[in-house]
């Protein structure tokens, strides 16, 4: 049974190259398409596709409406977002509201074909730069550290095992000075002892 595919794209060029791409593949079925999801549910009964291959910029109800209502109604339903803009806020919003890909126009045509088969398959597909951008969204974020620049050198030699005596003369500071910088990194750090400030200097360093 070939893969049944809706188009939704609001540039008639657009589908028409679909249509003529998927007509030239045994294994898919151009079902339909539209230049909105004004009709996005009634569009699923009639047609009742496999995979829904969405644009998301249309006028009157866009893309990610659509996807929203397809995937309340119908979650069966695969749906691939297809756009000609890397826009952060909007490959999230389609992540989370149940897209299974997300590629971009420029794609060459074998990596959509490619990419509808995955997501029918049940797999989920995401062009290159999307993916890494996802990527990064889930990196731990770097956090501005509370110390002050020369607190941060002492805590970092004390971290290799020098003795408080070994940090004044490494840094030409009093004994004193460097005892006082060590109590102000307990105090903004909310530690305790030397074991616990070379401990969170040792997860915080980059």
């Amino acid at each position: 049974m070939p893969i049944r595919i809706f188009v939704y794209d609001d540039h008639e060029d657009r589908r028409n190259s679909l249509k003529a791409l998927f007509g030239l593949q045994d294994e898919f079925l151009y079902t339909g398409d539209a230049p909105d999801c004004s009709t996005v549910l009634r569009d699923m009964e009639q047609y009742y596709p496999d995979v829904v291959l969405m644009d998301i910029n249309m006028p009157v109800v866009d893309g990610l409406d659509g996807l929203l209502q397809i995937k309340t109604q119908h979650p069966e339903i695969k749906v691939l977002m297809q756009t000609a803009f890397e826009d952060d806020e909007k490959i999230f919003t389609s992540i989370r509201n149940g897209a299974s890909g997300y590629i971009l126009k420029r794609d060459r045509p074998q990596y959509l074909l490619q990419a509808i088969t995955e997501v029918y398959q049940g797999g989920a597909v995401m062009n290159p730069s999307i993916a890494q951008k996802v990527l990064d969204y889930f990196k731990p974020k770097s956090v501005a550290s509370p110390l002050s620049p020369r607190e941060q050198e002492v805590l970092a030699l004390l971290a290799e095992g020098l003795s408080y005596k070994m940090v004044a003369d490494r840094l030409k500071l009093s004994f004193n000075t460097v005892n006082t910088h060590t109590r102000r990194i307990y105090d903004k750090l909310h530690l305790s002892s030397i074991g616990e400030a070379i401990a969170w200097y040792y997860k915080h360093r980059e």
